[in-house]
């Protein structure tokens, strides 16, 4: 199954292999394959994280090859992520088929050029609601009317302001298969809403979690009491509009089956065109959910990139068709809409649910003596860290160098980095290179129920964000977690993260990717006890007041029961 599935870009199947292998039997193929050389070898290497190594033993393969190994060996470093190599062997092809062939995948992979599929008029549906499909040519014709009462019984308190009210997410990829903040947000709004007495279902994009590396083929799982359902097919799709047709074909069973009254779909628009023509077909409102701005995110990955790629205007286009075909926008703080309303979608159709924490986030810290202990950490030293995905974006060298110039200084300081990702094995070089062995303490990713002990061994939580345009846009989740906790934030001085931090409030502000501006506000703190204590004290009461899931859930049914109703036409009290 995952090799249909991997049957579009087979170059990825050794990388994906490797990373199934439990540890000893991964680190014994590596040895193998770093014998045999070439792109075997290369392969090894990737997958160890030494990308200069991999691209040497690439381009040794490339000597007197011929055109058709150089083209699988172009393929490979695209698999990889390294288009810098694959675009040097493009420049070693002779003119010809073999090249303009190479020459498209990597434009391809790297955003210079699209797909035609990908076009936002290349997908087969009509994004509108002005012409909606005429009832004999849906597969909504021979759907049995709803008996009265029956979208009210539902588990939960039936005078719950929820009761009764049944919806459909539609997101790319779900727990327990992946833990991200995209996941977890998924969840914690399910498990409210279904407190809140909605009766939720989950549904992830076609092939998940196979399409991941992930060996589980069940298609139905139940996690916290909310069910998530899983769309498998037999066969991969070739394309994305492949895709949506066999999203499409077996999503209307499951909303025969489950008959919501509204399909929520979180980003990205892949997801959103599967529940706009859902929607369509079943006469059902949709909500789009708009977390991030992934174009945005791509652009930041790589400074080569540019707004003007084919990629990067591609996927706005798309993302704007879908925002301008929904019912109702969501997304996650003010700068974001902003942008949104920016692209011509409605004020009154955009509403703001910001990233939130559980009640139970708003107690009091667990001791943090454990985790201090076990990292080498005296009770009286001071420690500065985060919890997050290691991107570039992030600006995690800006700790890492604020902290080396708080101990040249004398200061008894540490940084602990809590996650994973593919810049923690630049930040751990550059933290040995400046001798901050046993000061900057890398743990990886953690449990979900372990992040607050994490927390509670930190004095401050830092968000040293670049100035890019993803983050002046996207509020994280992370920083509202530990504000919850009761921990004072320094962060980046940039729009998205004034919407959480209130410098002299709840924390500090400071220019973006300035570590000698990171350190004085982190040494400020770090002899003012009075000063953390009382920013802590403020960010817990500000999360409280309005960041919490349960506010969510309240925030979303409102939403859905103003679009039911404008839906259902004037008589009807859903």
């Amino acid at each position: 199954m995952a090799w249909r599935h991997l049957r579009a870009d087979p170059a990825r199947l050794p990388l994906l292999a490797l990373r199934l292998l439990p540890g000893p039997a991964r680190r014994a193929v590596r040895a193998a394959a770093s014998r045999c050389g070439g792109l075997a070898r290369a392969y090894a290497l990737w997958d160890q994280g030494r990308r200069e190594d991999a691209r040497a033993s690439v381009l040794s393969a490339a000597e007197n090859a011929s055109p058709r190994r150089v083209g699988r060996l172009v393929a490979a470093c695209l698999a990889a992520g390294d288009a810098d190599t694959a675009r040097a062997l493009v420049s070693r092809l002779p003119e010809g088929r073999s090249r303009d062939a190479a020459e498209y995948r990597t434009a391809v992979a790297t955003g210079r050029a699209v797909p035609v599929s990908s076009s936002p008029d290349h997908h087969g549906i009509t994004l509108t609601r002005d012409a909606p499909t005429p009832p004999d040519d849906t597969v909504n014709a021979g759907r049995p009317p709803v008996p009265a009462g029956e979208r009210w019984r539902v588990a939960g308190d039936p005078g719950s302001p929820g009761a009764g009210l049944r919806v459909l997410h539609v997101v790319t990829n779900a727990l327990p298969s992946t833990n991200a903040g995209y996941t977890q947000r998924t969840h914690k709004i399910a498990v409210a809403q279904r407190e809140a007495g909605m009766d939720v279902h989950v549904v992830t994009r076609a092939g998940f979690p196979l399409t991941k590396g992930v060996r589980d083929a069940r298609t139905l799982v139940r996690l916290d009491g909310v069910t998530y359902h899983r769309l498998i097919p037999w066969t991969a799709p070739v394309d994305a509009a492949g895709e949506l047709a066999v999203g499409v074909r077996m999503a209307s069973k499951l909303v025969e089956a489950v008959r919501p009254d509204v399909l929520h779909a979180a980003s990205n628009h892949h997801n959103a065109r599967l529940a706009l023509e859902l929607g369509r077909r079943f006469g059902l409102p949709v909500v789009y959910e708009a977390r991030g701005f992934l174009e945005e995110s791509w652009l930041s990955r790589d400074p080569s990139r540019s707004v003007e790629d084919a990629f990067y205007q591609a996927e706005r286009a798309n993302e704007t068709a879908c925002m301008l075909a929904a019912d109702l926008v969501v997304t996650l703080g003010e700068t974001m809409r902003a942008d949104i309303e920016a692209r011509g979608v409605a004020r009154e159709r955009l509403l703001v649910v910001p990233n939130a924490v559980e009640a139970s986030f708003l107690d009091p810290l667990p001791s943090g003596t454990e985790v201090r202990e076990g990292l080498g950490v005296g009770a009286d030293e001071f420690v500065v860290g985060t919890t997050t995905s290691f991107f570039g974006y992030e600006g995690l060298e800006v700790l890492v160098d604020a902290v080396a110039l708080m101990r040249e200084r004398g200061e008894r300081v540490h940084a602990l980095l809590v996650g994973d990702g593919p810049e923690l094995p630049v930040l751990r070089d550059r933290a040995r290179s400046l001798g901050l062995d046993g000061a900057v303490h890398f743990t990886g990713r953690v449990p979900a129920d372990r992040v607050r002990a994490h927390h509670a061994a930190l004095d401050v939580f830092a968000v040293p964000r670049r100035d890019e345009r993803v983050c002046r846009l996207v509020t994280p989740l992370k920083p509202v977690e530990a504000m919850a906790g009761g921990l004072p934030v320094v962060a980046s001085d940039l729009p998205a993260l004034r919407e959480i931090v209130e410098p002299g409030v709840t924390g500090e502000l400071i220019p973006a990717g300035e570590s000698a501006g990171l350190a004085d506000a982190l040494t400020k703190l770090a002899y003012s006890r009075e000063r953390r204590i009382s920013y802590g004290r403020a960010g817990r009461s500000k999360v409280g007041v309005d960041r919490t899931w349960t506010e969510a859930a309240y925030r979303y049914n409102q939403a859905y029961r103003v679009l039911i109703r404008t839906l259902s036409g004037p008589g009807q009290n859903p």
